[in-house]
């Protein structure tokens, strides 16, 4: 009986030793962070322009001569802006009525107007002389302006040539 009893014991200690080692599950341990993502988006602009064409023009004709040019503004959402533009480079422009000059040199300026809409009823400039700057809010895409300009009659002393002005646009946001 002795051996019997032995048999019993170590296979109830064998049961139970299977048991401790397939029962129980492992231990797992855990941790964890967070991860803070910031940024800050800041107000900015960017303006691109397109020439103010007026192609040929007659002044013999007794007629004003329209041009059309454009500006791409591009800002921020939300960012207020105001754009503006200077008398150019011509020989005795003013905000109200500039001057191209004739790039063989010397001469009369062909005197024209620059609007800010393509309406042609407000000078475009910088708030001075009667002329208006052009103001808008970004959206985050790309705002094209139509510009229109007006050479106007009157110039018949004017000689044949090329006439150019360069007027400086600038963004304030």
């Amino acid at each position: 009986m002795a051996i019997n009893n032995m048999r019993v014991q170590f296979a109830l200690a064998s049961a139970l030793g299977l048991t401790a080692f397939v029962g129980l599950p492992a231990s797992a341990q855990t941790t964890g962070t967070t991860i803070a993502a910031n940024a800050e988006v800041t107000e900015s602009c960017v303006v691109t322009s397109t020439a103010l064409q007026f192609g040929g023009a007659d002044v013999t004709d007794g007629a004003a001569h329209a041009g059309t040019g454009g500006l791409d503004v591009m800002c921020t959402s939300g960012t207020a802006w105001t754009a503006t533009a200077d008398v150019g480079t011509g020989t005795g422009a003013t905000m109200a009525l500039r001057g191209m000059t004739s790039t063989a040199g010397g001469g009369l300026p062909l005197n024209y107007v620059l609007y800010n809409d393509n309406t042609a009823t407000s000078p475009w400039g910088d708030g001075t002389g009667g002329t208006s700057p052009i103001t808008g809010t970004g959206t985050g895409v790309v705002v094209p302006i139509v510009l229109a300009g007006s050479i106007p009659l009157g110039q018949t002393g004017i000689p044949a040539g090329t006439y150019a002005d360069l007027v400086q646009v600038t963004v304030n946001y």
